[in-house]
């Protein structure tokens, strides 16, 4: 366990923020599966500064969650920390991350997300008055640089532990490599030798074994699990095991995947309504799928549904025959 602020994390393993996938549907369904700690997708400071119903929604929080982070994003001071005493004073979030790594241009060109990367003093000036106008404890995630001539991931770390945040997210690519190449630990291992808050690695985690490899290496405090929990929450629980035991848990069955898809999809349901979150359960019933035989049939069948029932008819079909071909073998 590690502690950011006052808020103890039972674990080392931490879900990623996910845009347009981590809502409370999913992040409860992945901390059941053993999470220390869950963080939701970014929303816009703006969009909680101005009451907008989307981005209000978007701060729901489970209390089975917790501890669990609340980010926000956002370029300019007075919003930023507006946005943050909203979600300090109105939601039960444990931690309020910023952030400091979306690449994508509409978010770089409000001045917001990766394009603080640039600028140390920056950093340092938002992230301290965000600290100073909240109660809960404050942690930043970030991308190592802006591209291979702009890595200024060790200032940038010290500007935010100089500036009172509790800790330090750190995802080892830069901006200009988006989800591509390969995560640079070594600069990851640099910035938890430079400050002394908790930093925790993320990029290319994708086995409890790798998991292990990386906290052993860079003496992160914790390490964090994007892409590879997509449809696959035993990733999560297989890699806590794994810390914890150095036993490597059995993937699960046809059925057991499809009970936690569905399970997923009745969370969605809850907060999104049928309709909807039936259309978004079709890229999460894929990710459920992966890597099981005959997946690309099914999961055409599953891009016409519009119901609950016609998902569980199609998913349930189908681990049934995959069993039936199990047990045959």
């Amino acid at each position: 366990m590690f502690k950011i602020g006052n808020i103890t994390v039972p674990n080392r393993v931490v879900l990623a923020p996910m845009a347009g996938v981590s809502n409370y549907a999913f992040r409860l369904t992945v901390k059941e599966f053993g999470a220390g700690l869950v963080t939701a997708e970014m929303v816009s400071d703006k969009g909680i500064v101005n009451k907008d119903k989307k981005s209000l929604q978007m701060l729901y929080i489970d209390e089975a969650e917790m501890p669990m982070s609340l980010q926000i994003f956002g370029g300019e001071k007075d919003t930023l920390v507006e946005a943050a005493q909203f979600v300090d004073q109105n939601t039960n979030a444990s931690i309020i991350d910023i952030n400091m790594g979306c690449p994508v241009p509409k978010i770089t060109k409000c001045d917001a997300g990766a394009r603080w990367l640039l600028d140390p003093d920056k950093i340092y000036e938002m992230v301290s008055h965000v600290v100073k106008h909240v109660d809960k404890p404050v942690t930043v995630k970030m991308r190592s640089g802006w591209d291979e001539d702009h890595i200024y991931a060790v200032d940038n770390a010290k500007a935010v532990e100089a500036a009172g945040a509790s800790a330090v997210a750190v995802h080892g690519r830069t901006r200009k490599q988006l989800y591509e190449g390969r995560a640079d630990w070594d600069i990851i291992k640099q910035v938890k030798q430079a400050v002394n808050i908790p930093v925790i690695g993320n990029g290319d985690i994708d086995s409890p074994e790798v998991a292990k490899q990386r906290l052993d290496e860079t003496g992160v405090d914790g390490i964090m699990i994007g892409r590879a929990a997509l449809g696959n929450p035993w990733m999560i629980y297989k890699t806590v095991k794994y810390l914890e035991t150095g036993e490597l848990i059995p993937d699960p069955t046809p059925k057991e995947k499809v009970d936690v898809c569905l399970l997923h999809a009745d969370r969605l349901i809850k907060i999104k309504g049928e309709r909807i979150a039936m259309m978004e359960m079709r890229k999460h019933a894929a990710w459920y799928l992966k890597g099981m035989p005959g997946n690309g049939r099914v999961r055409r069948r599953i891009n016409d549904i519009e119901t609950r029932d016609a998902l569980v008819d199609v998913l349930y079909e189908y681990a049934e025959e995959m069993e039936r071909k199990m047990q045959a073998s």
